[in-house]
């Protein structure tokens, strides 16, 4: 089972390794300025739980509404995602994103990996990591 907060959320999600580059480039420029590393794209929480669970060829369909609300298994009704208060924030901000357009312009960066292939590669490191636990190899941190 699956615990989350507010699945309507928005945020402007972004691969690590972009950003890495971002900062290797923001080391990199002439004099010391301040940088916005975004995509400026947003996604809810609901979106990143349907692809990450379609990558796994499984479908969600929502039933219920507010901290009722819940993500069944299309195919096999069985319920996988529910709500839990506890992780709601406190100051909820319901939308976050982010305009990096100085430092494309500055620096000549922009991301490079899509929200779609950021939900693959997270599923398929997850994946792995069920596997080593599964074949009794857990991985240390």
């Amino acid at each position: 089972m699956l615990y989350l907060g507010n699945l309507d959320a928005k945020r402007d999600w972004g691969h690590a390794r972009d950003y890495i580059e971002g900062m290797h480039r923001i080391l990199q420029a002439d004099a010391p300025d301040d940088f916005v590393l975004a995509t400026g794209e947003t996604r809810s929480v609901r979106a990143f739980v349907e692809l990450a669970f379609a990558e796994v060829g499984r479908r969600i369909e929502w039933r219920g509404k507010g901290v009722e609300e819940t993500g069944v298994d299309a195919k096999s009704g069985k319920t996988v995602v529910r709500i839990d208060p506890e992780y709601f924030r406190p100051t909820e901000v319901d939308l976050l994103v982010g305009d990096a357009s100085k430092a494309r312009e500055k620096l000549g960066w922009k991301p490079k990996t899509s929200f779609a292939q950021l939900v693959k590669e997270m599923v398929a490191g997850d994946l792995e990591e069920a596997r080593r636990e599964a074949a009794g190899g857990k991985h240390s941190v």
